[in-house]
């Protein structure tokens, strides 16, 4: 068994957002599709004999008890009581606070990853588990499939069957506080419940959006400037925005006509979780030797 584990933290995209209601509790009950792409940040884990979790580079602003990666270890530690621990860096590349679901997606690799390095053999399902404490978004990171998501986003049904298409993401440089989307006033809370045949044939929204371009003029200017070259959207709460096409070619024709200091990126959909085919192989590495 190896001491050393390097996987990816993939991103994902909302191919349509809309809040049907809210829980006495505060949190959103919604509908969505999750559909991962290939852009994804790195966690390394080097395996401790003691119980200390460290995490690095530090991330300015965040203590390390409210880091996500460093809460996700503790958290699985005391479900499994587990003496060992880990040192664990991450390589970031996916914006904070840009709707592609970075930090739960971080979380999810650290349940995944520890569970492999320190021999756990929980089950995905006590890891999903165990990821909608830290964050609604977590369970569609730790399952690894492209879902119809209902409930708070933890209620999963695979769509393995979305085209896996290509995206120009647009990255606004600002960074939308989730919570003070989901507390806005203005946010619509009452969109009718939509039958999965409706939002497969691209007629949802993001209900987010509203309220997101009316406070943050870069997302606002993001999403015009995309609108120019067909149907954008803006993931989650923002900020990050993507316009989707029917090739690479077309994506990276797209990407050449914005200007130059516009930040963006070409990603492909992908349905299976770059995370959970890592670890496919490290297991299939694993039973070789």
């Amino acid at each position: 068994m190896s001491s050393y584990l390097v996987l990816p933290s993939p991103a994902k995209l909302n191919l349509f957002l809309h809040i049907n209601g809210r829980r006495e509790d505060g949190y959103h009950l919604l509908q969505s599709i999750f559909q991962f792409i290939d852009r994804c940040d790195e966690l390394k884990f080097q395996l401790r004999s003691d119980s200390e979790i460290e995490v690095g580079p530090d991330i300015p602003g965040v203590a390390k008890t409210d880091n996500l990666i460093y809460r996700a270890a503790r958290l699985l530690q005391q479900h499994s009581h587990c003496q060992l621990g880990a040192d664990i860096e991450l390589h970031k590349i996916l914006p904070m606070g840009g709707g592609l679901g970075g930090g739960s997606s971080n979380a999810a690799t650290a349940l995944l990853g520890l569970n492999h390095l320190w021999q756990l053999n929980l089950s995905i399902e006590t890891l999903a588990e165990l990821g909608l404490q830290l964050g609604a978004d977590v369970p569609v990171f730790v399952r690894g499939f492209a879902a119809w998501a209902e409930g708070v986003g933890e209620i999963l049904k695979p769509m393995m069957d979305l085209e896996e298409t290509w995206f120009v993401v647009v990255v606004p440089q600002c960074h939308v506080n989730t919570g003070e989307i989901f507390s806005h006033k203005e946010l619509t809370r009452n969109t009718p419940i939509w039958k999965m045949s409706a939002a497969l044939r691209g007629e949802g929204r993001n209900d987010c959006e509203a309220v997101v371009t009316k406070l943050y003029k870069e997302v606002d200017n993001s999403l015009n400037l995309l609108k120019k070259f067909g149907s954008a959207r803006m993931t989650g709460t923002g900020a990050c925005c993507y316009l989707e096409c029917n090739s690479k070619a077309q994506a990276q024709s797209v990407r050449a006509q914005l200007p130059a200091d516009i930040e963006a990126f070409i990603a492909k959909g992908v349905n299976h979780s770059p995370l959970h085919q890592a670890l496919q192989k490290a297991l299939n590495s694993q039973v070789k030797n």
